[in-house]
């Protein structure tokens, strides 16, 4: 290693100096010649000191590169900067005597001596830091493939890394995200409980919670938040992994067992207390007729109907909460829907305004049921009565009977849902439908939207209790301005019954096709992915249609058809539907829905190959899927 002409002794400080920098450090002339070549650049290059001193630098660099490098050096040599970042200018890439190409981090720098001018290259190998950030880069994109939100907090609560499902979830870029401050935007209408969450992750090295903030569409979405502190290997905390999951639909579900096991036991207390009430009752009705006979006045005649009146309706809402309280009482026997239908839909047009159209669709082959012929006549009055009261200036109630086999699929879909043959009765009406966030309680008892004095709010849960008394179930779907659906399962009765849940082996498989599952309810999501890969689907799945159609159209090449819900936040059905076919105008679509009024017109008038109701069957999903593909 050669040296600048300097004091003895500072040349001696000089060269150890350089000798035992741990990165390699070479200086050149004016000319770009080699004048300096230290221990810890003979190590990267492969060279020995004598092997380049006096030669130039290009000697060192690939052919591809040499040309741009001098033209660089010449150029900072005749600025009055001292010193610079070489990548500043674009990639650097040494050469070693094997012949390999490396990537380099450079600095420059120029000094003058005598009169002349020395250019000193400081360098290091960043080979390994390539591949690490190369893995890194690779890892976050799986990342971004996860349904979790999944976020770095720094020390100081600063995002550090956001993926597409915080995006998603959030409602904010990566780029809008990245910088901001954790507290505004995770914990933005719970911020008290960030400071909280953090303290026990800095103790505890992981914490778990729960927040409620407003989604996107101002709907209220649950999370759950778990926190894991981030170290490396010196044990110190550098950060928060943060993972953020959707349990909107999870809290649903419970709400729903919760409702039910409150139904149960609401169920108990009313039992008795009508019971009470009975013994309560029946003394004072026969003292009455005994007080009637003795008391022949008009105005104690009078008094004495009015009094026997009240208390024969106390005792009819007692009979009511005791069958929502016991369910179905009374002997069951074999009977006909059709024949039960028909007899209410003759009440109905003779009772109902002229302005409510009753139709009925009944299948000519529908199986029996066993039921209480009375109970499952109030059950679908009390739905008919309320249809009416949604229905002011008129519409139309349509009643549907049909026998239905419903698998595993469907029964994962609904909480209440077994598989097995059922006849499901439907009454579906024009009304102005039912707000969401009052839709989960129209069957506890005592609820009502009625004004005081025109109803118990017991009609519904007695119906609920009734089916469920019969063994079966009941679904309501409801939009506003577009209707509502009551569906009503009763077990068909059949001497062999013919369901058999290894028929679902019988089902036809897919080749292989991708097929794209758009829905913002993940329990949706989840099952129909899981049935159609257990059917020999590749399946890719959008929580809503702006992510849907991203998806779609980063990979139509891939996709062979798409299943979209028609009411979703962000982007509708609709949308969706036009946005794919401005992509892809022969994309294969199948429109999905709870209701057919309006949807499915409007989704076949846009273009899809075909509408598939809510909730629907392994079955009638994988027949649909069969249809539209083979065309």
């Amino acid at each position: 290693m050669t040296s600048f002409p300097l004091e003895s002794n500072s040349e001696n400080l000089f060269n150890n100096i350089i000798a035992s920098a741990m990165d390699a450090i070479i200086t050149v002339d004016s000319s770009q010649t080699i004048v300096l070549f230290n221990a810890s650049a003979e190590k990267m290059f492969g060279y020995s000191a004598d092997e380049v001193l006096g030669k130039p630098l290009e000697y060192l660099l690939p052919d591809r590169y040499r040309a741009t490098h001098h033209r660089h050096i010449k150029n900072f040599g005749d600025t009055h900067v001292t010193k610079r970042r070489m990548n500043d200018l674009g990639n650097v890439f040494g050469l070693r005597k094997s012949g390999e190409e490396f990537p380099l981090e450079a600095s420059i720098s120029q000094v003058e001596d005598k009169g002349e001018r020395f250019f000193t290259v400081i360098l290091r190998e960043i080979t390994e830091r390539l591949k690490t950030e190369a893995v890194l880069r690779e890892q976050a994109e799986l990342l971004n493939h996860a349904r979790d939100a999944i976020i770095v907090v720094t020390l100081n609560d600063k995002i550090h890394f956001w993926n597409k499902s915080a995006e998603r979830i959030f409602g904010f870029s990566e780029k809008e995200a990245i910088g901001q401050s954790a507290i505004q935007l995770l914990y933005a209408e719970e911020s008290a409980k960030y400071t909280g969450a953090k303290e026990i992750a800095l103790t505890l090295g992981q914490c778990q919670d729960e927040i409620t903030l407003s989604g996107q569409n101002k709907e209220k979405i649950s999370l759950e938040i778990r926190w894991t502190t981030v170290r490396y290997d010196d044990e110190k905390v550098r950060g928060f992994l943060v993972i953020c999951t959707d349990i909107t639909e999870k809290k649903k579900f419970e709400a729903q067992l919760l409702r039910s096991q409150r139904l149960e036991s609401i169920g108990v207390l009313a039992g008795g207390i009508a019971h009470d009430l009975n013994n309560i009752l029946s003394p004072i009705m026969m003292s009455l007729a005994l007080l009637q006979a003795k008391h022949l006045d008009e105005d104690s005649q009078n008094l004495f109907n009015t009094l026997l009146t009240m208390t024969e309706r106390g005792g009819d809402m007692v009979k009511q909460i005791l069958t929502f309280a016991r369910g179905v009482e009374g002997e069951k026997i074999n009977l006909s829907p059709r024949i039960l239908i028909k007899e209410i839909v003759k009440i109905l047009r003779e009772t109902f305004p002229q302005n409510i159209s009753i139709k009925q669709e009944l299948d000519e082959d529908l199986d029996n049921v066993s039921g209480d012929i009375t109970q499952l006549h109030q059950v679908l009055m009390n739905i008919a009565v309320n249809a009416r009261d949604a229905m002011p200036d008129g519409g139309t109630l349509t009643f549907i009977a049909q026998n239905v086999i419903l698998d595993d699929h469907y029964a994962r879909m609904n909480v209440d849902a077994k598989a097995g043959e059922f006849v499901m009765i439907q009454l579906i009406d024009s009304g102005h439908g039912i707000p969401e966030e009052i839709l989960h309680k129209i069957f506890d008892p005592f609820f009502t939207t009625k004004e005081k004095g025109k109803g118990t709010g017991l009609g519904l849960s007695t119906s609920v209790s009734i089916i469920r008394g019969h063994n079966g179930f009941i679904n309501v779907y409801s939009e506003i301005g577009k209707g509502t659906r009551f569906s009503i399962y009763l077990p068909a009765l059949k001497e062999n019954s013919h369901y058999d849940s290894s028929t679902e082996f019988q089902l036809p498989h897919g080749k292989g096709e991708t097929v794209l599952i758009i829905d913002d309810e993940p329990a949706i999501l989840d099952v129909t992915k899981q049935t159609l890969e257990a059917f020999g689907y590749q399946v890719l799945t959008a929580s809503d249609g702006a992510e849907g159609v991203g998806l779609f159209a980063e990979r139509r090449g891939e996709i062979q058809l798409v299943l979209t819900d028609m009411m979703m936040p962000v982007m509708s059905g609709a949308a969706t539907i036009r946005a794919i076919h401005k992509i892809d105008k022969d994309a294969k679509i199948i429109a999905s829905s709870g209701l057919e009024n309006g949807n499915e017109k409007e989704a076949m008038e846009l273009g899809a190959k075909l509408f598939l109701r809510k909730p629907y069957t392994a079955k009638m999903l994988l027949e649909s899927l069969r249809d539209i593909l083979k065309n």
